[in-house]
């Protein structure tokens, strides 16, 4: 009887392991998904990362009144590496879309890689690209880094591979919250972003070919209207709203910069009334919504208290309240058709296509005034195409009035300077980086960064390769803002 009990026990015992084997697979996290349950979420974080108030510190568009802002008077210094964590959903769609062999998902994978890693390598210089995200598949935790020429090539390498896999596709994209699946306007917004890689690399042209930048412009489809940007469009739904809807920092110690108020001012750009509020004292006087004067910024090179002074008596003009009270707002743009025609137009402007950069500079001024006139609700009077006109008609603004290429190439920039408050994250002061302009006002002194310092968690866990790649761009252990990487060089 004991023998057969023991035998028993036996079974038993197997039969308990097998289960606890089974127990140890949990249903509620499967290892295998459909890739459009990741491409949405990819979208949502992909096209609102860069949204937000540090750039437009930067920028000379806001001040800061209650305390010192790092971006306003550029003394910024770590950055992170975020970007990477984002870029862990992005391998998994890839390897869930080789799983189920849909090149879409592939291909729309290796767009928000580009456009991620576009980001990384611009904060930083020499950034883990080849041996990057590995370490699932390689249990390589500790990167090499790639110098920051390898790490555009790769991006444009993988942005073409992109295009060509949309083209031999013919399904929709489930999942897709952009674009609603149709592959044409992806492959539009695909070409446009190489169009952007390429000509933020305008001071390479001995190390890149850009004869790609014809040759996308002649032969590949391009966005043709404000209604194919690449954006975001919030909606008034519980984890769908515009990301600043009730947000508090608008109204306290956050006011507009005199520099940016300004240029709206001697321009006589009506986007100022969509940007901005009139001050308390414009206001309490009776002065008209469309007033130039209503308005009125503080100095970014005064210190906070003496601008905090100038609010308190009611001369200086706040965000607009639409940023924050409304829960749809306007769509976050990566990048839209009014930006495309700008790159295209300096493109022209250099020779790099036979194109009429005026027509091209117009289009992209009118398609700006254009996306408020849609989403600006309340102010659509104030930008309507017969107000386009007339604004592109005055000589600050005119494109013909413009003396040389230099001053043409000036116009355009500060037409995607005008354009990107909330709009664009970083885009605009990686411009400024390029070309140098507009000019950006700050203390005696103070220079503009270059790049950001390497972050902390890479000294802790990749130190030997974040040494070297640091000893490699600008020498051992000068891991400064002020180091000019090699796109700039």
């Amino acid at each position: 009887m004991k023998k057969i009990l023991s035998i028993l026990m036996i079974f038993v015992g197997l039969a308990s392991c097998q289960d606890l084997e089974e127990m140890n697979i949990n249903p509620n996290s499967p290892t295998e998904t459909h890739p459009q349950l990741l491409l949405t979420s990819i979208e949502w974080d992909a096209f609102q990362a860069y949204i937000g108030t540090s750039p437009l510190y930067a920028l000379k568009m806001l001040v800061q009144t209650d305390g010192e802002n790092s971006y306003q008077y550029y003394n910024w210094t770590r950055g992170d590496y975020d970007n990477y964590s984002t870029l862990r959903n992005v391998t998994k769609m890839i390897e869930e879309a080789e799983r189920i062999e849909d090149n879409t998902y592939i291909a729309l994978g290796k767009f928000f890689r580009s456009y991620y890693f576009y980001n990384l390598t611009l904060t930083f210089g020499d950034v883990p690209y080849t041996d990057a995200l590995k370490g699932e598949t390689d249990e390589n935790y500790s990167p090499s880094y790639d110098d920051q020429q390898t790490v555009f090539e790769g991006i444009l390498d993988e942005l073409v591979e992109a295009n060509d896999l949309l083209a031999e596709s013919n399904s929709i994209i489930s999942g897709d919250v952009i674009y609603d699946g149709d592959i044409t306007s992806w492959r539009k917004l695909i070409n446009a972003f190489r169009l952007k890689v390429l000509l933020t690399l305008s001071k390479k042209t001995g190390d890149i070919d850009l004869t790609e930048f014809a040759s996308i412009y002649q032969n590949e489809p391009l966005m043709e209207s404000v209604e194919e940007s690449g954006q975001l469009v919030f909606l008034d739904q519980q984890n769908n709203r515009y990301p600043n809807f009730n947000s508090s920092g608008f109204s306290s110690g956050m006011y507009m910069d005199s520099t940016f108020i300004q240029r709206l001012q001697e321009r006589e750009d009506p986007r100022l009334f969509i940007y901005a509020t009139q001050t308390k004292s414009a206001k309490e006087a009776g002065k008209a919504l469309d007033d130039f004067t209503s308005y009125e910024g503080g100095d970014p090179a005064a210190q906070y208290n003496d601008v905090n002074l100038k609010a308190a008596e009611g001369n200086v003009s706040r965000v607009n309240t639409r940023y924050y009270q409304d829960p749809e707002n306007e769509p976050y743009m990566l990048l839209g058709y009014s930006e495309q025609q700008l790159i295209l137009a300096e493109a022209a402007v250099r020779g790099w296509i036979s194109a009429d950069a005026e027509v091209l500079y117009n289009s992209g001024v009118k398609s700006s005034f254009k996306f408020y006139e849609t989403y600006a609700e309340d102010y659509t009077a104030y930008v309507t195409e017969t107000v386009a006109d007339d604004y592109l008609s005055r000589s600050i603004n005119s494109f013909a009035s413009a003396a040389d290429d230099d001053a043409k190439i000036e116009l355009i920039i500060m037409q995607k300077y005008l354009q990107s408050f909330l709009q664009l994250g970083w885009s605009t002061f990686y411009e400024q980086l390029r070309t140098g302009y507009p000019t950006l006002r700050r203390p005696a002194g103070v220079e503009i960064p270059y790049r950001w310092i390497y972050p902390q968690s890479e000294y802790n866990y990749n130190s030997d390769n974040v040494s070297a790649a640091i000893s490699k761009q600008f020498g051992a252990g000068n891991d400064q803002i002020d180091e000019m990487t090699w796109w700039l060089k």
